[in-house]
């Protein structure tokens, strides 16, 4: 199960650049989608993970010559990362032989070195698509939305058979990246340790970031947690929300806002395997914030730039989208339940702020006005307007 909009951007992509880079965390769908691309068209897939496909491109100018008139996928590029150096002599050779677009696929599991890499050497050479888990807008009820906010957005655990089961496989996935892409990745840190910063990142979705905090009680310095959870946000596992800057002249808050990106993680972090032992645990309101600021961002424009907005007397505001001059600064308050109730602090801070449109996500579908141009609306509602967007 594939996001339907995914492929149509990616082929837009390849119809503008020679290559493309599809960026998403592992297991949400990259190599199926780039296989389905390369069934429309003469294409070679190499997997870089594999010893034997490495071993092809031991001299990859002589072996990607050969396949010149095909779109060559590489899966999991940051296993060769030198072979960047290698691609940008490649497409600027086929521009000048005319052949400009759609030469590579590029599929990666993390921003760290392919951001890094390819924005060294592939300037103006490449184009960026973010590959995100299952959203709302590719959802057709709201029995299939509780799903998602349960299971997450990962393919295979949206769609197992059962909640066991799909336990299981975001257990196994966690399991994997604290065994594997953590060290392929980062700097040896003790998986035991990262393990432990990551359960409590979940205990604490959705709350101000405290470094020192964590620090204390992982027996590290504040700095060190910092790295962690920056390694985790390159691993596009943990989102720091930053805090709205403006000319106000209010105390703002002005530490970042810390989600585990998909909810099922969370979930599968804290041992919850039901909707019901869900909506029963401590977590289940920032789960739901969490899971609602992660659909709509999923689908908001690219040139969208996402805040919260808190005062030191309590104004807030859970997020806030920039959209650009033509359709402003967005805010959005997220609540659960069938009767939502906008909070004083969310009045004040419109006044605050100013916004071109307030909206309050609520838990149904109905959309009707709130006062003070506030107006109720449902997650996959709201997340169709953003898309819309363009």
């Amino acid at each position: 199960m594939i996001p339907r909009h995914a492929h149509s951007l990616i082929e837009a992509a390849l119809a503008r650049q020679a290559a493309v880079a599809v960026i998403g965390p592992r297991q949400v769908g990259k190599t199926t989608l780039a296989l389905e691309i390369a069934q429309s068209r003469p294409a070679i897939y190499l997997d870089l993970e594999a010893t034997a496909d490495r071993e092809k491109l031991s001299d990859p100018v002589l072996f990607l010559h050969q396949h010149s008139d095909k779109l060559v996928v590489l899966d999991e590029i940051h296993r060769l990362p030198a072979l960047f150096e290698a691609l940008r002599g490649i497409i600027d050779a086929g521009r000048r032989s005319g052949h400009r677009t759609g030469r590579f696929l590029i599929l990666g599991s993390a921003s760290i070195d392919l951001l890094r890499q390819s924005g060294e050497t592939l300037a103006g050479r490449i184009e960026y698509v973010d590959l995100t888990p299952l959203c709302a807008t590719e959802l057709d009820d709201d029995q299939a939305l509780q799903r998602l906010w349960v299971r997450g957005g990962f393919p295979d655990s949206y769609l197992a058979s059962h909640d066991t089961d799909s336990l299981r496989i975001r257990q196994s996935f966690i399991r994997t990246y604290l065994e594997r892409d953590v060290p392929m990745f980062g700097p040896r840190i003790p998986a035991e340790t990262l393990e432990r910063l990551w359960i409590m990142l979940a205990h604490n979705q959705g709350t101000l970031l405290n470094a020192s905090r964590l620090a204390n009680s992982l027996a590290v310095s504040a700095p060190t947690v910092t790295n962690y959870i920056g390694l985790l946000v390159d691993l596009l596992l943990v989102r720091r929300l930053p805090p709205f800057h403006a000319n106000v002249k209010k105390r703002l808050v002005k530490s970042p806002k810390t989600y585990i990106r998909d909810s099922g993680l969370v979930h599968a972090l804290l041992g919850i395997e039901t909707h019901d032992e869900l909506l029963g645990h401590p977590v289940v309101g920032a789960s739901w914030e969490g899971c609602v600021i992660e659909n709509l961002l999923a689908v908001a424009p690219g040139r969208a730039r996402a805040s919260f907005y808190r005062t030191a007397r309590g104004a807030e505001i859970d997020l806030l989208l920039e959209l650009g001059a033509r359709h402003g600064t967005w805010a959005i308050e997220i609540k659960r339940g069938l009767a939502p109730k906008a909070e004083k602090g969310f009045h004040i801070a419109l006044d605050d702020i100013g916004p071109d449109r307030a909206f309050l996500i609520y838990s149904g579908t109905d959309r009707y006005p709130k006062g003070n141009g506030i107006e109720a609306i449902g997650l996959r509602a709201l997340a169709e307007a953003l898309r819309n967007l363009g």
